[in-house]
């Protein structure tokens, strides 16, 4: 099934796919410990990946009308379904994709059937009967997203292959965490760059390069994508650098803006903020006169590439600001390792 995706076209950092993802503070997942406090060099990313993601439920994105043989009629609507809610189950029937939807609608078919809603971080249950269309199925009048499929940024690689990326979360369009149960990782190319202007963030894009997985994906977190590299990944052209501390003044950004070779583009650090508790450390500048003449600064799908302070990873870029797109956020690079 994923050869599918084989030269689609993606648009970087889910922004199609994720609207608000580069505004949304969700609470940090703390039932997962991880033991880096004695990581002291990671592999350097800046590479673009493609994604497929999972979720746990799916995303209502709109609300339609059932045609029927006795009229039209909104069962999900009526029902008091809204956009933005995560459809958890029909009946005792999980629906973690449309698939899914499709086989609980053929049990339970026109009777009253209880679902479950996730809504707000709050799961509700709302009663809603099946209608049967003229095409002969089963509706409940709803849109929904299930699998996300994008491409980002790699920040880093640690020597126990476990890597991050984005640097934010991926959220719903009301700005709420995802909850995901899995995906995987694939190598990429990028293909073209949409130049950032004032009051309307650029982006790149890319296509997915092969359908044989090179990772996993385990955890969307507030800091960012993490997952595991497969073992038999390749690390030897990658780069082996330190953990630094960043403070204003020079440094570096690590993207792909072509192809798929990442290169260092050079940026100030302009303000720095260690007590940030979420994602915006540092206020950055691009000043780079070649990335700022392709791309107009930082633009969607740079997010997760690494800043560079003398040769040390110090974190990665997470946001861009929408009215000035030569300036934007980062994150430090020890919220990502903790």
């Amino acid at each position: 099934m994923m050869g599918k995706f084989i030269r689609r076209k993606f648009i970087f950092g889910f922004a199609l796919l994720v609207l608000s993802a580069f505004i949304c503070f969700s609470s940090v997942n703390k039932s997962h410990n991880f033991a880096f406090a004695d990581q002291h060099k990671v592999y350097l990313g800046g590479y673009a990946a493609g994604f497929t993601i999972n979720t746990r439920g799916a995303e209502i994105i709109g609300l339609t009308e059932v045609i029927t043989e006795s009229g039209v009629v909104s069962p999900a609507k009526d029902a008091g379904v809204e956009k933005g809610d995560i459809l958890l189950s029909i009946g005792e029937k999980q629906t973690n994709c449309f698939e899914d939807i499709e086989k609980a609608l053929q049990v339970y078919k026109n009777s009253e059937t209880v679902v479950k809603l996730k809504r707000n971080g709050e799961e509700i249950v709302k009663c809603i009967t099946p209608r049967l269309d003229l095409t002969g199925k089963y509706k409940l009048g709803l849109f929904v997203r299930d699998k996300l499929n994008g491409i980002g940024t790699i920040t880093y690689i640690d020597t126990n292959n476990d890597f991050m990326a984005l640097g934010h979360p991926i959220c719903t369009e009301n700005e709420r965490l995802i909850e995901i149960t899995g995906g995987d990782l694939f190598t990429c190319s990028v293909f073209g760059v949409v130049k950032g202007e004032r009051g309307k963030a650029g982006e790149l894009r890319g296509m997915f390069l092969s359908d044989k997985s090179v990772g996993s994906i385990t955890e969307n977190k507030l800091v960012g994508i993490r997952g595991k590299i497969n073992d038999n990944f390749n690390k030897k052209t990658l780069r082996l650098v330190e953990i630094g501390k960043g403070q204003v003044g020079n440094a570096k950004i690590v993207t792909t803006i072509d192809g798929a070779n990442p290169q260092e583009y050079d940026i100030q650090i302009v303000k720095v903020d260690s007590n940030e508790s979420k994602n915006r450390n540092f206020v950055i500048k691009v000043t780079d006169k070649n990335l700022l003449k392709i791309s107009g600064g930082i633009v969607q799908g740079m997010s997760g590439s690494p800043i560079l302070q003398n040769g040390k990873i110090i974190g990665a870029v997470t946001h861009v600001f929408i009215n000035d797109p030569t300036r934007g956020y980062g994150i430090e690079i020890d919220k990502m390792l903790n």
